[in-house]
């Protein structure tokens, strides 16, 4: 289970170390950083995919995702006494983010292309200048087992010496998705094959062209695609080998008096909506949205294939109040099976989580977001190292 996540100058997360107990619920006003710490997230994920370079890209590259601050904020700043200003910097400008475990711990540092490198289109891509992975919550010296500066991958042996294991690793290229040796570096794999498997769920689409909405070829699907298009082969799956009881039980819950079945018609998979006080059951495209939105909740948080992480970001939105009670069941369901973090600013979600959710709430200070309540000494340990 992962303990910690922590990001540093990633938009208005400046400085955030996150505590995570298992089932953790990130909330706050509109503005106080909640999108930027899911995209963060997911931008961790992207590492372990060799995506992270392309998806910073799209985001505007470097200048566009780095705080905008000053480097740091002294108790004047804070207080008005004195004007926001800027100063020397003592560090270089780069994104950092990170996360720690059970078992091992992960962080990356993306900063800005060396000057003189040459003509080239691509000069808002960052660079990766380090990466590290060792075990345990914390990096200290003594739990260092690989070790990423610029081209250069090295890993402890057996003897508890470095020994080099790749060079020339490309400045876009991450360890985690380009160095494979199960014998010297069995630890990036593992890393690697545990964030390959988190998934992210936002805002799935309902609308009349909806992926979901279509009868599409059914094959076995124990994950829900991330726009839901294979939501009647996922939910069959459910019914055929999953958590088939609490799938009805969560319809009935939301819908009372209502069943869902899949119909097959020329291999194709069709959503059966029977609905309490209906003559014939309805199809995908005569859902309503809010009813289709749930089906797709229901179908990712019952996967007979659990994920080490799920981020679920506003689950809430466009359902009725109504189904927000059953919504929260069915994360406390799935909480059995995986780790959860949820980004919401719904109030009654949380109170229907209850005591099963820790809540984190993120606020504003001075344009920097931080964890309303956190102070020095709750922050869980965490050391960026140096480059």
């Amino acid at each position: 289970m992962l303990r910690t996540v922590a990001i540093a100058h990633y938009r208005s997360l400046r400085d955030v170390v996150l505590p995570l107990t298992g089932l953790d619920v990130v909330t706050g006003a509109n503005g106080t950083g909640k999108s930027s710490l899911y995209r963060a997230l997911r931008l961790l994920a992207d590492c372990a995919r060799g995506d992270v370079i392309a998806s910073l890209a799209r985001e505007g590259g470097m200048p566009s995702v780095t705080w905008a601050g000053p480097e740091r904020l002294s108790r004047e700043m804070r207080s008005g006494e004195q004007p926001i200003q800027g100063a020397r910097r003592s560090e270089p400008v780069g994104v950092r983010m990170g996360f720690a475990g059970d078992d091992f711990g992960y962080l990356i540092d993306l900063g800005l292309p060396q000057p003189g490198g040459g003509p080239t289109y691509f000069g808002l891509d960052p660079e990766i200048k380090r990466e590290a992975v060792w075990s345990g919550p914390v990096l200290r010296p003594g739990t260092w087992l690989a070790d990423r500066r610029n081209e250069m991958v090295r890993v402890r042996s057996g003897g508890g010496d470095w020994e080099h294991l790749a060079q020339g690793l490309r400045t876009f290229e991450s360890m985690l998705s380009e160095v494979s040796d199960p014998v010297r570096a069995p630890e990036l794999l593992t890393v690697r094959e545990q964030v390959r498997g988190w998934r992210f769920y936002d805002h799935f689409r309902t609308d009349a062209e909806a992926p979901a909405r279509l009868p599409r070829i059914g094959t076995r699907t124990p994950v829900l695609a991330d726009d839901g298009a294979d939501l009647a082969a996922a939910l069959q799956t459910i019914r055929e080998i999953g958590a088939v009881e609490a799938l009805d039980a969560a319809v009935d819950h939301a819908f009372p008096g209502s069943r869902l079945e899949i119909e097959q018609v020329g291999g194709r998979l069709d959503l059966s909506f029977r609905q309490y006080g209906l003559l014939r059951p309805l199809s995908g495209a005569e859902l309503s949205d809010g009813t289709l939105r749930f089906l797709l909740w229901a179908a990712a948080l019952l996967t007979p294939r659990p994920p080490a992480l799920m981020v679920l970001n506003e689950p809430e939105t466009s359902l009725h109040p109504q189904l927000v009670p059953a919504l929260a069941e069915l994360v406390v369901k799935a909480h059995e099976e995986t780790q959860i973090v949820v980004v919401t600013h719904s109030r009654s979600l949380i109170d229907h989580l209850g005591a099963a959710a820790a809540r984190v709430e993120l606020v504003k200070d001075v344009g920097e977001t931080v964890i309303d309540g956190q102070e020095r000494f709750d922050r869980p340990s965490w050391n960026w190292g140096s480059r």
